[in-house]
């Protein structure tokens, strides 16, 4: 009986300090200004953002395989990838925590209860896609993240998420960050975040992330945006279809 009542005692305090974690992220939420817009990243909202994406992957059962990640740059980059599930931006800020990713995303996922804040906190941004002149501004502001050494950015070429095997048109002036910041191009694939959905929580999942090349600042500031955008999906193509 002893060792049954320490464990229903262990259960008990697991849950009560995970009952503290997710009010402590509820209330931290309270405190983001969401009609401010950030300039530094804060190391408690990303602390907060990173250990609760970490502890989903494990309930999940999300198996996270990766290569090329020594590939990265020391300094800030664009990273650009696919987009074929909503888990992608999840996973990705997981992996490359280190990295300090801000995504350029949808204005529909910043009211996300508590997590839309989170991300807004951690400098991520919304853009217009519907108006080129704000959605020039989030490039401009992409720029200066990257220049004050805040974050790298990411973002989706294909601008929307792809139900498809094919990637749709990128939209290529989002290359423009990585010119106007003078920094390299991290080229990167996610496989399998799509099946999350129908695997949980019968099955694992397995999800592959590789960053394939680094298109170095010099070859960017050379390229056209539509010529870089050719070269990044001619790599995505070959490891999503070969």
């Amino acid at each position: 009986m002893t060792a049954l009542y320490i464990i229903l005692w262990a259960l008990l305090g697991l849950a009560a300090l995970l009952f503290a974690y997710i009010f402590l992220i509820i209330i931290s939420s309270l405190f983001v200004d969401m009609k401010k817009e950030y300039e530094r990243d804060s190391r408690y909202y990303r602390w907060l953002l990173n250990s609760s994406t970490a502890i989903a992957v494990k309930l999940i059962r999300i198996h996270i395989q990766v290569s090329g990640k020594e590939k990265l740059p020391d300094g800030r980059f664009l990273l650009v990838s696919n987009h074929r599930s909503k888990f992608d931006p999840i996973l990705s800020w997981h992996i490359f925590a280190k990295e300090n990713l801000s995504f350029i995303s949808k204005p529909e996922n910043f009211k996300v209860p508590i997590y839309g804040r989170l991300i807004h906190r951690c400098c991520f941004m919304p853009i217009d896609r519907e108006n080129p002149r704000n959605a020039m501004k989030t490039v401009r502001r992409a720029v200066d993240l990257i220049n004050n050494d805040v974050a790298s950015v990411a973002v989706y070429p294909e601008g929307t998420r792809n139900y498809g095997k094919e990637l749709l048109p990128f939209h290529n002036a989002m290359f423009k960050i990585a010119q106007k910041a003078n920094v390299p191009v991290a080229v990167v694939t996610v496989r399998g975040a799509d099946l999350i959905q129908k695997n949980y929580p019968l099955k694992r999942s397995d999800v592959y992330i590789d960053v394939l090349e680094v298109i170095p600042a010099e070859t960017v500031k050379e390229l056209k945006t539509n010529e870089i955008g050719d070269l990044t999906a001619g790599l995505m193509n070959k490891k999503l279809n070969g």
